[in-house]
Formats: structure tokens, C-alpha cells, sequence
């Protein structure tokens, strides 16, 4: 016996080892706001109550595509993470960034910081990207260990991703990724479309949950299942808008005053010499505008100190829109994090969370449970890896956590 008690205590110091090699698929469903799983039939989102973790999740500013899921990835703001809204000005040489061009989008210079990808790749692990903002970028000169470029044509559909996800958890254990991530642009385009509230919204919502609910269930069929954590997760939420609503550029600014206007919700005014006391002053009469200096926007947006902007910031208030024209659509979203219908509907289930457990604000008088700069830290927790320095904190989200 006593031959056998060294033995005894390496296996039980390596058991708990062994337990931490968990996975972790996270979903983002673009605009899928908080409260659509209870304006709406989504059986699935309403089953993950029982069996895991609800919680509203709080988007940084602007509430808009690329600066937050650039956020998630990192932990970091977008005011910090580079990615200051879907398009801006760069510094260097007054071009400007946009999502639909390739010169821009695929500059590594554009992103500042490091996503959750290269910092556990750092750290052994392999991770797999399907169309996650920045995953099809050679950040710090590399990619996710499976990522798929968005430029190859045609898109997979949501089908496709699907099916690829599963390959990629079902490839053996020493090819297949710790962490996968994946990206889903609906209910965002009916969103925008036809308003959050609507009968195409809500048939949107429902096929997406449907599609969630597949996916997991393949999951499960997996020998490893019981050991992969399922997170649902967005980028924004998505508020209505409407054509009397709007405030035009053109009726509010003179020429003669600005140099270029970049961006919507919030917009970026880069004024002419000796001009920008005369567009704040002018600006901030308009009703429904919100009008800062550079540098000088509320602590609570954790915005306007970049490079990437400019020297007038305007952000309109929720529903309003400032523009050369008022959008065709019916939704949109950008507006400050702390409306609620901003806001995110986030789901989790598997080994590393509570089971039937509705996180609680985590401010007085909020919505939203924690926010989305806390999602980075969290997966690191759940890989087992040393995060990055961040501005997100793990105390805000662990709640959630076993």
C-alpha cells in the first residue's frame, strides 16, 4: 500500500486538471435585443432559463456592429479597442475606414487590441473563428487556428455555419478548438428593416432560435458534451425610427464651418480652423442632439478620447437620427448603451454555469446584468488562460458562474 500512496496523491493532484479541459462555443445573433425572447415565441431561449443562465447584456458606445464586436472580443471599449464605429476617419491620413471596404477592413493597424483568439493561442490553445469581427485579420500577424475570410463569396448561410461548427467540435481532441466563436447577421437585418417590433421581426426571431436550438442539440450529440459551455450572446439591441424624427445636416451646418462628417449614431464633425465653438454652439440649440467636445462625453459612454474622432461629437437622442437623409428603414441602434432598448439578450448553458439562474442588475435601477467588456475575462476564466490587461471586470459577470 504504501508503494502505491505516491502514485495515489499525482493522480488526485492531476484530477482536478483534468476537469478544467472545457469548451466554449459563444453565438453572436447581430441585434437581437434583450427583450425579444419575451415579445416573441423563442422556446429555446425560454428553456435555457431552466437549464442554465439569463441575463441582459449592456453594449459599449456606440451600440453598432463592428466597435462591439470588436469589444466582446477584446474586453476593451471602442474607444480603446481602435474600432470607434462601423466607419471613421484615420488620423494619419483623413481616409476613411468603412466595413465594405477591404483596404480598410482587412488593415491590421485598425485594431489595437488583443482578441480573446490570439490570447489563448498564446497560451496553447486552439480556436476557431467562423465570421467573428477581426477573425479573418491578421491581428499581430495571425489568425484564429480555423477562421473563415467574409470576403469569399458566397456567404456561408446559417446552415452552413452550422454544419461547419459541429465539424470543427467533432475534429479530435488535439485539432479541435477550445474556444469557438460564431457569427449570425440576423435578427439585425430584419431589424433594421421592418422595426424591432414588427411580424417580420418576430418570425425572424423565432427561425433564429430555432436554428440555436438545432445547433445545440447537435452539440449534445457529441462524446464530449458534457463538457462544452453554450453561450448566446449579441452586439446590440435595436430601437424604432421614423422619418419625422430626423434632424438634417444640411438645415443645421454651414459649409464654410466643417472640413467632413463621418459616421451616424454618433456622428463625427471635424471642423475648420476656428470653427468648432461656433458648430458646438450651434448644434447644442437643436433639439434632440447631444453635443460634446472631444474629450468631453459623459464618464458613462467611456468614449470621445480617441484619435478617431473628431473634434464634435453628436449623439442623437434615442429613435432621433442626425444625417444628410433619414433612413428608409425602420430600426436602428448606436444610441448610448444605457437605453434599454439597446440592450442584449444573453443566454448560457453547460459545466461552468448556473443552473436556472436569472442574473440580477448590476447597477440600481438597470436592465442589464453585467457589460459586454466583462465577456472577455469571463472566457478567459472559462479556458483556464491569464486575460490581457482589459477594461472589462470579472466580478461584474462571475455571478453567472459556478
Amino acid at each position: 500500500m504504501k508503494r502505491f500512496l505516491p502514485l495515489l496523491a499525482i493522480l488526485l493532484l492531476l484530477a482536478p486538471a483534468c476537469q478544467r479541459v472545457h469548451y466554449t462555443v459563444i453565438v453572436s445573433l447581430d441585434g437581437n435585443r434583450w427583450d425579444y425572447p419575451d415579445l416573441y415565441e423563442m422556446p429555446f431561449f425560454d428553456s435555457l432559463e431552466t437549464v442554465g443562465v439569463r441575463a441582459v447584456m449592456e453594449p459599449s458606445f456606440p451600440a453598432s456592429t463592428f466597435p462591439n464586436h470588436y469589444t466582446m472580443a477584446t474586453g476593451c471599449v471602442p474607444d480603446h479597442n481602435g474600432l470607434v464605429h462601423n466607419s471613421f476617419r484615420d488620423p494619419d491620413d483623413g481616409s476613411h475606414y468603412a466595413m465594405n471596404d477591404s483596404s480598410k477592413r482587412f488593415n491590421p493597424k485598425y485594431y489595437l487590441k488583443e482578441p480573446i483568439w490570439i490570447t489563448a493561442q498564446k497560451q496553447g490553445l486552439k480556436t476557431g473563428n467562423i465570421y467573428w469581427l477581426g477573425g479573418d485579420v491578421a491581428i499581430q500577424g495571425t489568425h484564429p487556428t480555423y477562421w473563415r475570410n467574409w470576403n469569399e463569396q458566397p456567404h456561408w448561410t446559417f446552415e452552413e455555419r452550422v454544419d461547419e461548427a459541429i465539424r470543427l467540435m467533432s475534429l479530435p481532441k488535439k485539432e479541435r478548438p477550445r474556444l469557438l466563436m460564431v457569427y449570425f447577421d440576423e435578427p439585425d437585418h430584419t431589424g433594421h428593416v421592418f422595426g424591432p417590433v414588427s411580424v417580420e421581426t418576430a418570425e425572424m426571431t423565432h427561425r433564429m432560435d430555432s436554428l440555436m436550438h438545432g445547433f445545440y442539440l447537435r452539440l449534445m450529440k457529441l462524446p464530449h458534451a458534457r463538457r462544452i459551455n453554450f453561450i448566446l450572446a449579441g452586439d446590440h439591441g435595436m430601437t424604432e425610427i421614423s422619418p419625422d424624427r430626423f434632424v438634417s445636416w444640411a438645415e443645421v451646418l454651414d459649409d464654410t464651418w466643417v472640413e467632413d462628417i463621418v459616421g451616424s449614431i454618433p456622428t463625427s464633425i471635424y471642423c475648420k480652423e476656428g470653427c468648432a465653438d461656433t458648430v458646438y454652439k450651434t448644434l447644442s440649440q437643436v433639439p434632440h442632439l447631444n453635443v460634446y467636445r472631444h474629450g468631453e462625453l459623459p464618464d458613462s459612454l467611456n468614449y470621445g478620447t480617441s484619435d478617431r474622432l473628431g473634434d464634435i461629437i453628436v449623439a442623437p437622442d434615442l429613435g432621433w437620427q442626425f444625417n444628410f437623409a433619414p433612413s428608409r428603414n425602420q430600426g436602428t441602434h448606436g444610441y448610448a448603451p444605457q437605453e434599454t432598448d439597446m440592450n442584449i439578450a444573453f443566454r448560457a448553458v453547460g459545466p461552468d454555469f448556473k443552473k436556472g439562474y436569472e442574473a440580477a442588475p448590476y447597477g440600481k435601477g438597470r436592465i442589464a446584468s453585467f457589460k459586454n467588456i466583462d465577456l472577455y475575462p469571463m472566457l478567459c476564466r472559462l479556458l483556464r488562460i491569464t486575460p490581457a490587461p482589459v477594461d472589462g471586470d470579472l466580478e461584474r459577470i462571475e455571478q453567472i458562474l459556478k
